[in-house]
């Protein structure tokens, strides 16, 4: 897809291949219980009243713009939420994460799941879009975000995390018929979803795929394919730039980029010259430090982060970031470093 002039924000610049004078960064999570100022209001929140109150979803999307420098302000909301307009019973249990209490297991589970009115079943995200979108100054993009459909299932299929996900693959392969039904009604609700925050003001969006990696080669392009690429198909109407992200997807890169997506987002399992190489020059890519060397020491960050720019070679359509997101624990001072050692290696000459 084109960006037009007018959008002359680093990181779009770079998400449609074009140059953008240094290399655009922002990290996954970088909203998150790392920064104390958004502990501090998850002390008297839970996440899903943060995303039900724009104020304050607002302002925790804002939060990691003021203190890190970071290119991008991704919208603070969760990939589940679409499950709960659905019909499904969403928790975010302490210590072990969501928790869906009556899961999709059976043909009466997936009759029984509504259609989403986005408009008003998911108001509030939307409105936290139009009043971050207010707040960014032109040099900042705002990222909308969806959970894929595998992803999603899998999750109202197991009822939580999966290690094995041995529900999702057993409803998979038992009832495809009821698989490919499923995958379908949220490959709607998702493009739905996304055309809306687009709408009100996302100027770019991800699709998390995060659990995709737990497939093979083949089911990937049995089961999943055909959905993801319906999916891009539509997005790219909207006209802003796309990224395409998976965890542990190294097998399925060729397999993600038929499925579409202006950005294909890389793990640090893949090298991001030898990543890049196989998605192709046509698409830009996205990544890919491991989050944990924001743990290392200062001389073993400074190396990782030149090794994976010095991959990237300075090429048009790099957008830095983790291979996944932010860890609890990671030192905020330690991820500004790692904007601005970025910004600074790069200015006047990635992307030209």
């Amino acid at each position: 897809m084109a960006v037009t002039p007018e959008a002359i924000a680093p990181f779009l610049l770079a998400a449609s291949g074009r140059s953008a004078g240094f290399t655009p960064v922002w990290f996954m999570r970088q909203a998150g219980r790392y920064l104390p100022e958004y502990r501090a209001i998850r002390a008297h929140h839970t996440l899903l009243e943060i995303c039900g109150r724009p104020d304050l979803a607002t302002e925790v999307t804002l939060q990691p713009v003021r203190r890190l420098g970071v290119d991008a302000a991704i919208l603070y909301a969760d990939i589940l939420l679409p499950l709960v307009p659905m019909g499904l019973k969403l928790e975010f249990a302490a210590g072990e994460g969501p928790v869906i209490g009556n899961p999709v297991r059976t043909l009466a589970d997936v009759e029984a799941l509504r259609r989403v009115d986005v408009a008003t079943d998911l108001g509030p995200v939307l409105e936290t879009v139009r009043l971050v979108r207010g707040q960014l100054s032109g040099n900042v993009a705002l990222i909308g975000f969806a959970g894929a459909p595998f992803t999603v299932a899998s999750y109202a299929i197991e009822g939580g995390p999966s290690r094995s996900f041995a529900a999702t693959k057993r409803f998979m392969y038992g009832a495809p018929q009821l698989w490919e039904r499923l995958m379908g009604a949220l490959a709607d609700v998702t493009f739905r979803y996304l055309e809306a925050q687009v709408r009100a003001g996302a100027q770019a969006v991800q699709v998390f795929d995060s659990w995709v990696g737990a497939l093979s080669a083949a089911d990937y392009q049995r089961f999943v394919l055909p959905h993801q690429k319906s999916l891009f198909r539509s997005l790219s109407q909207l006209d802003v730039p796309t990224i395409h992200f998976g965890v542990g997807t190294g097998h399925l890169l060729e397999l993600m980029v038929e499925a579409g997506g202006d950005v294909v987002g890389l793990d640090w399992r893949t090298p991001l010259d030898e990543g890049w190489a196989r998605v192709g020059t046509s698409r830009g890519v996205q990544g890919n430090l491991d989050p944990t060397v924001l743990f290392a020491p200062e001389g073993e960050l400074r190396r990782q982060v030149r090794d994976v720019l010095r991959r990237a070679a300075g090429r048009p359509g790099h957008i830095f970031n983790l291979g996944h997101g932010i860890l609890p624990g990671t030192d905020p001072d330690v991820v500004r470093a790692v904007v601005e050692m970025v910004h600074e290696s790069t200015a006047g000459s990635a992307g030209t």
